[in-house]
């Protein structure tokens, strides 16, 4: 790593990879949603599986919500921006997620859940993020856990505003910690024409999508429904623009394991993939109850 002349380390600035523009979805009962990760033009992003945006005022787009469905082999993380989610599985958790609430639901071995709006007029926005887990994790037991957005700590500086989801920022710590990936997640606004700059992992893989105002990352202009793929280095730096700038940023630690996935499974081989679907035909699939933490 450089140093300056007065020998103090420098930071490398991360520059884009990848710009991926939101394909419009349809999930579950009929939600629309704007995926960037898990799509044709970016089908993982190790240890980030798929990242699903979805924002409406229409009922029409999110009223069915996403009934009964399994997963296994992986993290489900939700976040909401804005609207009321209930959740409820077959182990017997039932959670009630609102605005500015995280639930972070390790699937594991399996789990079969729902996630319904509970209600009919208004603005519904947020986002669901999966998060790979290690081969000697995909079997474990599952974990389920929800928190209010009273437990997500704010940083605010100078105009800016940065909820702390996961990692630290300023000295600040999310509620969620993954062992296994050590992911930070936080969720910044920025007053127009404001600089940013955090210090990141040089080993991290790291993203960030944009979904309010512009921001410029080196010469490039980003707009909204984009997903912004980092290259290497040790920092990332932006300028929001004129309308100012809301985006996600998240970076975690690759695990560098074969990934098969097949619909809401994701194992390391297909053996194991077929084991899955048999075992959700057979009614297998869930095999213990989630250990529970709501706050």
């Amino acid at each position: 790593m450089p140093c300056n002349a007065r020998g103090v380390t420098a930071m490398t600035p991360r520059t884009i990879q990848q710009l991926v523009h939101a394909l419009e979805i349809t999930e579950g009962a009929g939600v629309t949603v704007y995926r960037t990760i898990g799509t044709p033009q970016r089908r993982h992003l190790d240890p980030f599986l798929m990242l699903d945006h979805f924002a409406s005022n229409d009922p029409d787009d999110y009223i069915a919500g996403f009934p009964d469905h399994p997963h296994r082999g992986f993290i489900t993380l939700t976040y909401m921006l804005d609207g009321h989610m209930e959740h409820r599985d077959s182990m017997g958790n039932r959670g009630d997620l609102r605005a500015g609430g995280i639930q972070w639901m390790k699937a594991a071995s399996g789990v079969i859940h729902s996630e319904m709006p509970q209600q009919t007029n208004g603005l519904m926005r947020g986002f669901q993020l999966w998060i790979n887990l290690p081969a000697g994790e995909k079997m474990s037991d599952p974990q389920y856990q929800e928190f209010s957005s009273e437990r997500v700590p704010v940083v605010e500086q100078d105009g800016m505003r940065v909820k702390v989801i996961s990692g630290e920022f300023a000295g600040q710590r999310g509620p969620i910690d993954d062992p296994h990936t050590a992911i930070q997640y936080f969720d910044v606004s920025l007053p127009p024409e404001t600089a940013f700059t955090h210090r990141l992992d040089s080993s991290a893989t790291a993203f960030l999508y944009a979904f309010e105002g512009s921001l410029q990352i080196g010469a490039a202009a980003v707009g909204t429904r984009t997903l912004v793929v980092l290259g290497s280095g040790d920092e990332i730096a932006l300028i929001a623009g004129s309308e100012g700038a809301r985006f996600i940023l998240l970076n975690g630690r690759p695990l560098r394991e074969p990934i098969v996935q097949y619909g809401p499974f994701v194992m390391n081989t297909e053996a194991e993939i077929r084991q899955a679907f048999d075992d959700f035909q057979h009614e297998r699939l869930v095999k213990k109850r989630a250990q529970t933490v709501s706050e």
